[in-house]
């Protein structure tokens, strides 16, 4: 039976985005960089090789400067060394995304325990830009519209390495809530969903209470593994 790494290592080697692109939206796939596939492939191999289901949390889409450069969701390059502790030539460019959620898993009990439970992504998995900056994937009507199909392909894929299905992570409080609801009432990919506010957004907006915010991520992946009966 192939591993839950090796299963992600394959769709991730396999993915592509299947539209057409809206008149200048460019696509952020940083999988096509033998650097960045090497990265997932070792990182496949020290968090997720084991047959394990895990707890899926799904941010966006990749940003330039941590998914969009390292291929791991959430993950910058600084954080891929010095908390992964997987060596590389990407860099050394911080994300704030990134900082974040390495604050949490470190508050919740450091990268082996986190990874041995819960599985980062994106409800979109490829990223975008336009004009050089990060685009969210509901940004244009457009984009949105294409892109539809392919997240919910790729969360077919991405339950099947195994993800649980008695519950998911949602991190936007917005938009991102609406359409993550939306989606998953039609498909039933997961029984229930928690919402967080989006990494990004505190990091932003509410770096006071920046505390909170990480312990309020660590009680909900606790709360998440109550409802999956493994807490």
């Amino acid at each position: 039976m192939a591993s839950f790494g090796e299963r992600y290592s394959a769709w991730i080697e396999s993915l592509r985005y299947p539209a057409q692109l809206p008149d200048g939206i460019e696509l952020l796939d940083p999988y096509r960089d033998r650097a960045a596939g090497d990265v997932v492939r070792r990182f496949a191999e020290r968090f997720y090789a084991d047959t394990n289901p895990r707890i899926g949390i799904f941010g966006i889409n990749p940003g330039r400067f941590g998914a969009g450069t390292t291929g791991i969701m959430f993950t910058d390059p600084v954080a891929l060394q010095e908390e992964c502790g997987i060596e590389h030539q990407l860099g050394n460019r911080r994300e704030l995304s990134s900082t974040f959620i390495y604050q949490t898993i470190a508050a919740y009990g450091g990268v082996r325990a986190f990874y041995r439970s819960f599985y980062l992504s994106a409800l979109c998995p490829l990223g975008f830009t336009q004009g050089g900056k990060n685009v969210n994937f509901y940004d244009r009507p457009d984009l949105l519209a294409r892109t539809i199909p392919f997240i919910v392909e790729s969360l077919v894929v991405q339950c099947a390495f195994p993800l649980r299905r008695q519950v998911a992570i949602i991190l936007g409080s917005g938009k991102l809530r609406h359409l993550a609801e939306r989606i998953n009432a039609e498909h039933r990919f997961f029984d229930q969903l928690i919402i967080l506010e989006h990494p990004r957004f505190i990091m932003q907006y509410r770096r006071r209470a920046l505390a909170d915010y990480c312990e309020r991520y660590v009680c909900a992946y606790r709360q998440a593994l109550r409802m999956c009966n493994c807490a």
